[in-house]
């Protein structure tokens, strides 16, 4: 059958070709086609073509993925900003147990200072320089000014939910509540409420981090959009009932990971079995 003829799923050949690293050949073999009909949907999908060479995230200083990182990574990708000087990254934050857990997994020893939003409120900020980090964070897929642009990262499957759990305690949230609605009917419907949501204002984002956790959770979510009068929409993904309990405990996988002290207090009572 002629090469063009040869279908191939654009989320798969990226995640093998950008997350997992797969030379053409191994792609080629692995997908049961030509090396020439994979960089021809490479280029068709819009899938960048990385450098000749060793991995381009072995080439920028001396990064490696662990933990921490990833949790790092997903912080600034949701409440984080990449200057266009090619070397400063910052990340603001009301809640400074978190600017701390950042500093702790990127060994940073730069200080939290204050910073004003262009609407007057008050929050800490932790920037720092580091050209090396700078070209690994746009290697896997960030921008500056990305709150719009922000895409399909390349995150291991290994470290994901290190890197949910940075994104979640960035632009995401646990709620649980008592749910008393129904007591005037029965007195014993009484229902403990749960849902974990990501915000975005990207839906290309949004979309990614769905598939990405279905892909290694089975689990669906639903993404629901929040219309706001004179702003851009926001896209938000949320889980509920039993999706939300074993989310937290995917997320949530072992104790004293990095982690927002607050939203971990919520999801702990749904944690049972993880010491």
């Amino acid at each position: 059958m002629p090469s063009r003829f040869v279908c191939l799923d654009p989320a798969v050949l990226w995640r093998l070709y950008v997350v997992e690293q797969h030379t053409l050949i191994e792609l080629a073999t692995r997908l049961g086609c030509s090396a020439t009909t994979t960089s021809r949907r490479l280029r068709q999908f819009g899938i960048p073509a990385r450098p000749r060479g060793p991995m381009p995230l072995r080439q920028a200083g001396d990064f490696v993925w662990s933990p921490p990182v990833a949790y790092a990574i997903g912080l600034i990708a949701t409440d984080g900003n990449l200057s266009r000087d090619g070397r400063h990254i910052s990340v603001v934050s009301k809640d400074l147990d978190q600017l701390e857990a950042l500093r702790r997994c990127l060994g940073l020893r730069v200080s939290i200072s204050a910073f004003q939003s262009k609407r007057g409120s008050l929050a800490g900020r932790v920037q720092w320089s580091d050209r090396a980090f700078y070209k690994v964070l746009l290697l896997i897929g960030l921008t500056p000014n990305k709150s719009l642009t922000l895409g399909q990262l390349a995150i291991p499957d290994e470290y994901y939910p290190d890197f949910f759990r940075g994104c979640i305690d960035g632009d995401g949230s646990i709620l649980v509540y008592i749910d008393r609605h129904h007591t005037a009917r029965n007195e014993r419907y009484v229902y403990t409420r749960l849902y974990v949501s990501l915000a975005s204002a990207s839906r290309t984002f949004v979309d990614w981090i769905r598939s990405t956790v279905q892909r290694l959770t089975s689990l669906h979510g639903v993404i629901e959009i929040q219309q706001r009068t004179g702003r851009r929409p926001i896209w938000l993904l949320r889980y509920a009932k039993r999706e939300s309990r074993a989310l937290l405990r995917w997320m949530y996988y072992a104790p004293d990971l990095p982690s927002l002290a607050r939203k971990r207090a919520k999801a702990e009572p749904f944690l049972e079995g993880i010491r």
